[in-house]
């Protein structure tokens, strides 16, 4: 029995009651969980196992019991306290390995089981009605920022249609941008609480296909072309022209891919591509895939990508901006429509994110049609499109080439017909794009830029001019 009392004397803080006794049934060693559920003390050793479980095991009789019970599995027995109170357990009775001459019993009580399960389910219960009432409250303060918001959105456009001078009308154009950043962000919360709480609904109808991806790339053409980025778009002849699908929501989640390419590339292009890949009956399915040659994302950041509230890291908000809902609430609306979303990318060397939806056709068409193209395939296609750019993209950044200098001179220009706008906001865009292309270049260079960036910053218009001709010249 020493040795059984070795072997369980870890089990002295366990939480199931342990008690070991011999194949004459006295109890040799109790753990502390059995002490304070029977109620007994020290004084509990040396007694007869029959006082705790009376009814199974009979005093002065053998362990014929104890010998049948260890060979289940878990059984149910009644346990009694020292004043006599009994009640249920789930207990497993083992024999002692050594010499198999004793046994241990591992007891749960039943009582108190139950009474923590009955806790989980009431805390789980809090936590989904808490869940609930977080959800119906960012609804419902959405709903009401829109309010004041969009009022004040409609006297700042009333006021724009006045003869104004041009600081009063340049202020009014940054309210109305204000506000329609404003009304994007109420949307991206009010769109996630939805989904979040379960009540987002897909609201599919007839449209033009075609039709939709000119409206989203004359969404997105002018904000791209003026950063100096080449725009592909190019949708296959296999996708019928009418189909049935919530055509807000692809709108959006294209929006959100392209608006977040254009934001993180600065030189070299962003491609477009929509493709059928597969159609069941008048089921058919459509890949998008969203290609750019911007600052590409790390691979330790990818988990971070799709997370609500989330930038790969604290940088990215601050200078690009961003609630970080944006991936997260795409990831979810393409799962809403049978798809999903993915992205390829590396540092510095741009990404390509692809997503797939369900939709319905007009037009019926029996039988299983897989893969016009297979995604792979297509996925591939379009790294070797890009990387057959990417000795160019890289003579761009690489400062002193004929590519390089080129583009260096070409953004200088557009940024001082800015400056000469009073159009800050864009020069400071082209000032980016400088920026990156004098990323290796010796360090008069960096120094002429940090003094044009610094000017255009303070809005110092003799500044910016006496830094440009110091650059420019040089070039």
């Amino acid at each position: 029995m020493k040795q059984i009392e070795e072997s369980i004397f870890p089990m002295e803080d366990a939480l199931e009651m342990v008690l070991v006794f011999d194949q004459n049934g006295n109890i040799s060693y109790v753990n502390a969980s059995a002490r304070h559920k029977l109620e007994y003390g020290q004084e509990i050793c040396g007694r007869h196992i029959s006082e705790v479980f009376p009814n199974t095991f009979l005093a002065g009789a053998g362990m014929e019991e104890a010998e049948k019970l260890s060979e289940e599995e878990l059984c149910s027995l009644v346990a009694y306290r020292k004043n006599h109170t009994c009640f249920p357990v789930e207990a497993r009775i083992l024999k002692d390995q050594p010499d198999r001459t004793g046994y241990i019993c591992m007891a749960n009580d039943i009582l108190e089981k139950e009474f923590l399960g009955r806790e989980v389910e009431r805390i789980r219960q809090e936590a989904e009605e808490a869940a609930k009432v977080k959800s119906e409250f960012v609804a419902n303060v959405t709903h009401e920022l829109r309010t004041p918001v969009n009022g004040v959105l409609g006297n700042v456009r009333e006021l724009l249609e006045r003869p104004l001078d041009d600081a009063t009308q340049k202020s009014l154009h940054l309210v109305e941008r204000c506000c329609d950043d404003m009304n994007k962000i109420i949307n991206s919360i009010l769109d996630f609480s939805k989904l979040e709480a379960g009540k987002f609904t897909l609201e599919p109808r007839k449209f033009h296909f075609r039709n939709m991806m000119d409206y989203v790339k004359a969404n997105h053409i002018n904000k791209i072309t003026e950063k100096g980025l080449n725009f592909f778009m190019t949708v296959s002849p296999q996708i019928p022209e009418h189909i049935i699908g919530d055509e807000l929501r692809i709108v959006q989640i294209l929006n959100n891919l392209i608006s977040n390419a254009q934001k993180f590339t600065s030189i070299g292009k962003i491609s477009v591509e929509a493709v059928k890949t597969a159609q069941v009956n008048n089921q058919i399915e459509i890949f998008f895939i969203v290609s750019d040659t911007g600052i590409g994302i790390d691979q330790a950041d990818m988990d971070k990508l799709f997370q609500s509230f989330s930038q790969v890291d604290a940088s990215i908000s601050r200078k690009y901006g961003g609630t970080g809902l944006g991936l997260n609430i795409s990831k979810q609306l393409a799962e809403l429509m049978g798809g999903q979303i993915e992205v390829e990318s590396e540092k510095n060397r741009g990404s390509t994110f692809s997503f797939s939806i369900w939709v319905e056709t007009t037009e019926e068409e029996g039988g299983l049609q897989q893969s016009y193209d297979s995604k792979e395939l297509l996925l591939s296609t379009v790294s070797e499109a890009f990387s057959e750019d990417e000795d160019t993209t890289e003579d761009i950044r690489t400062y002193g080439t004929e590519e390089n200098l080129k583009n260096l001179k070409k953004n200088l220009s557009k940024l001082i017909l800015c400056v000469e706008m009073e159009n800050w906001e864009k020069a400071e865009m082209f000032m980016e794009i400088i920026r990156q292309l004098t990323g290796e270049a010796p360090p008069e260079v960096k120094r002429m830029a940090l003094r044009l960036k610094m000017a255009i910053q303070k809005e110092d218009y003799e500044k910016v001019s006496a830094a440009f001709g110091e650059l420019n010249n040089f070039l």
